[in-house]
């Protein structure tokens, strides 16, 4: 028993070595060019040049902290859809989660304008926050919905199908909405479901990472019936499991974590489906005690890497997140799965 968690420290320093680098290669990328020593100095308390201290404080910082616990959370969410609903392709989008945080924001941002007169955009820091609490409602209304589900219906399959079904009910009503709203409102929305880490900054990363640092060691509480449903129902439910009863927490852990990521990011792809088959990959363990912290780092690792390609001198200002996650995820799922088939006609 001692010998993964003897296997796992270095893998683990190895990350946060990584990510490390990655967050300070993050911070050096910029229109004004700030040296490392400076850097290193600003963050321990130099304010000798105020212009570079608001830009490490009030910018950088923020944008390195949200991807770093975005990314982590986004990924022990994949990993958890995957094992509950024993299926590579489950992300954590699957249930219709992110869909219900977009048709939140889509109500508020689309309807402000025709009810109200006013475009939520105009309202600055208002609308932003206005933006986040209604993805955190919708979110948390479509979570609500999968979990009376959940105790209604006894297979994974019924479940995940209901769940995709609300996603494309959600998606209707977004597309009548965009049909409805004014331009500038359908052209927030449209910025906003791009995904950001930028857009956290000040008293709300704060908050964002304070509830993130408080959700994931929450859900590796879960590691245990995680590791029992691999074994399958049966034989889960004969050590003791009760299985309806992991299902839901697994599904409310990784819910919530989709829900506030959404709600502060906007909705953030192929992280949550991609990282989870590439730890398995890297690490070829199966035992979520293992997965599950290399998990999160992979995924704080993997954010970063797509923050800085977002962000890379060239590009005039960055380019949308989710383009590059894409281009980044798409690969590492096609590489696993070609790996794994070589495996299966080696053997």
């Amino acid at each position: 028993m001692m010998r993964p968690q003897i296997t796992l420290i270095p893998l683990i320093i190895l990350l946060l070595a990584a990510i490390i680098v990655m967050a300070v290669i993050n911070m050096l990328i910029g229109s004004v060019e700030i040296p490392v020593m400076d850097i290193c100095r600003i963050l321990m308390g130099d304010e000798s040049n105020e212009i570079w201290t608001n830009i490490i404080w009030k910018s950088r910082l923020p944008q390195v902290l949200t991807a770093i616990v975005a990314g982590a959370g986004l990924a022990v969410s994949g990993l958890q859809m995957q094992t509950v609903f024993r299926n590579p392709l489950a992300g954590p989008s699957v249930l219709g989660i992110s869909n219900g945080s977009a048709l939140g924001v889509a109500f508020v941002v689309m309807l402000s304008g025709r009810i109200g007169g006013v475009t939520l955009s105009s309202l600055g820091y208002f609308g932003e926050a206005a933006m986040s609490v209604a993805a955190i409602i919708g979110a948390l209304a479509v979570m609500s919905l999968i979990l009376w589900v959940a105790q209604k219906v006894k297979g994974n399959v019924t479940l995940l199908i209901i769940g995709v079904m609300i996603g494309y009910l959600a998606n209707a009503i977004i597309g009548v909405l965009k049909f409805l709203a004014p331009d500038e409102d359908v052209k927030s929305f449209v910025v906003w479901g791009l995904g950001s880490f930028s857009r956290v900054s000040g008293d709300e990363m704060i908050l964002f990472v304070i509830l993130m640092c408080i959700l994931l060691p929450l859900s590796y509480l879960l590691v245990k019936p995680m590791n029992l449903m691999l074994l399958g129902d049966c034989y889960a439910a004969n050590l003791g499991l009760n299985i309806r009863q992991a299902r839901m927490m697994i599904i409310i852990s990784s819910g919530t974590l989709v829900a506030i990521v959404t709600a502060y990011c906007g909705p953030i792809m192929f992280i949550g489906l991609a990282v989870p088959h590439l730890a398995k990959a890297l690490f070829r363990s199966s035992d979520h005690l293992i997965l599950m912290p290399l998990t999160a780092l992979c995924g704080a690792l993997l954010a970063l890497v797509c923050n800085f390609i977002a962000r890379m001198p060239g590009f005039e200002g960055a380019l949308p997140v989710n383009s590059v996650t894409a281009l980044v995820g798409a690969p590492v799922i096609a590489a696993v799965i070609f790996g794994r088939r070589k495996n299966e006609f080696g053997e």
